[in-house]
């Protein structure tokens, strides 16, 4: 149980009026927490706040952060997961805008802008918006630029990434889900964050975009040019899973492809606010379906 897990929150950054939080939750990932930080530092062109929420700590991750005085954290003696970590980082916060980042990613020169321009434009704050990751393989996945720059820390060509990022075409796309992403904090907390019954994490992030959308969001944008080098997986390669699939079915009455393809309409170019969807008759049957199989493994 959490409430038999110490937690440590620590604030120490002078950071005045900073534009985006940029909540990092890591599992002993120290070599890619350093990379993934040193080009936040690097690359960013604002003010922001970084904040890592430090799971378990065996590999001196809380040492590191803890020797770094530009950054605020906070530590579980124990791995709570992405959900958990997510929701007490948001305690730290200093900025209205709540930008949640994976610590396997590099990010890009100017993505931070790139994400505030839009903001700007926008006018409201009732949006989730996404950076474009590119990824060294092709998982047949049409919000992600496909172009292999390493598969690990080893076989990084940064300097090659940092020549030829913005060389690799990719548009604004609708049905913004997974991190990098950004919500202002009132969305955030109307909704309470991330939803700790898909602890450790798997089949969160369209649970949360589900969420929004229950509460009115229409505006799901993927932003092509805000752009971070995802290398993958790093932390969920080793987790224990939860049955996220069969989660959120239960809570939702459908499927996540169901949300993915029809409602957030995800990977499709962007062109403005989505609008209800029509779900097919075989579709809705699947869900039926999903939903009956779902009862019976409760019993």
């Amino acid at each position: 149980m959490i409430t038999d897990i110490a937690i440590q929150k620590n604030k120490r950054a002078l950071i005045n009026n900073p534009v985006f939080s940029i909540l990092i939750p890591t599992w002993n990932n120290l070599a890619y927490l350093k990379l993934c930080i040193e080009s936040i530092r690097k690359n960013s062109q604002l003010q922001n706040q970084i904040i890592v929420h430090i799971n378990e700590s065996k590999d001196g991750t809380l040492e590191w952060i803890q020797s770094q005085p530009d950054i605020d954290y906070t530590f579980s003696e124990k791995n709570i997961g992405i959900c958990y970590a997510l929701n007490i980082a948001r305690e730290l916060i200093s900025s209205e805008y709540i930008l949640y980042m994976n610590d396997d990613m590099y990010a890009c020169p100017g993505w931070d802008k790139v994400l505030w321009e839009e903001i700007k434009k926008m006018g409201t704050k009732y949006f989730f918006l996404s950076g474009t990751a590119i990824e060294p393989m092709d998982q047949h996945n049409p919000c992600v630029v496909v172009k292999d720059f390493g598969t690990d820390i080893q076989s990084f060509q940064e300097q090659r990434l940092l020549k030829e990022f913005a060389n690799q075409p990719i548009n604004d796309w609708q049905g913004s889900t997974w991190p990098p992403n950004v919500v202002h904090r009132d969305v955030w907390d109307l909704v309470g964050g991330y939803s700790i019954e898909f602890s450790p994490g798997m089949y969160s992030d369209p649970d949360f975009s589900m969420k929004l959308w229950m509460m009115g969001i229409r505006l799901f944008k993927g932003i092509g040019n805000s752009r971070v080098y995802h290398f993958g997986s790093r932390s969920t390669k080793r987790v224990r899973k939860n049955n996220g699939y069969y989660r959120f079915i239960q809570k939702w009455g459908m499927t996540s492809s169901t949300l993915t393809k029809y409602y957030l309409r995800r990977g499709q170019p962007f062109d403005g606010p989505l609008q209800s969807p029509n779900i097919s008759i075989g579709t809705k049957c699947k869900n039926l379906f999903q939903r009956l199989q779902t009862a019976l493994k409760k019993h």
